[in-house]
């Protein structure tokens, strides 16, 4: 990875619909050049995909919570048993596998505070393998480079 193909990472992070040219100007390369980077860098499965950023208020979506959760097993089917069930639920929009006092880091994102209690309540609280959940409302993003 070199610098210019670092320099293209970032522009298309901050705007994923920039045109080649503008792409090529902002890095300073040829079109075509920028063009056969840029192909590289999705064949080489670096850049994975593209996506829309949202303003979530205008999709019905108010409130939005980190929540972690603990499991009262560490095996492995009462790993991917929960894991199947967040990625089936709307709500919830991140779910990390991660290290610490918990297992996972959920991002959740709902209408309003009762639709994330009966998401909590309904949902995760129902859920044999959990024994933990802990929520963290957020209130302001001041950065989320996230699409």
């Amino acid at each position: 990875m070199d610098q210019i193909n670092e320099q293209i990472l970032h522009e298309l992070q901050k705007d994923g619909r920039l045109t080649n040219l503008e792409l090529a100007d902002r890095v300073g390369l040829s079109p075509s050049a920028c063009l056969r980077r840029v192909q590289d860098l999705e064949k080489r499965d670096v850049i994975v995909g593209y996506r829309a950023k949202l303003d979530r208020a205008k999709t019905g979506i108010g409130f939005v919570a980190y929540t972690t959760v603990g499991l009262n097993s560490h095996t492995k089917d009462s790993q991917q048993a929960f894991e199947r069930a967040m990625s089936i639920a709307p709500e919830v929009v991140e779910c990390h596998n991660i290290t610490g006092s918990v297992e996972y880091l959920l991002r959740i994102e709902v209408a309003d505070l009762p639709a994330y209690k009966a998401f909590h309540t309904d949902v995760i609280g129902t859920l044999p393998q959990v024994n933990a959940i802990t929520s963290y409302v957020v209130m302001g993003s001041p950065k989320d480079m996230r699409a």
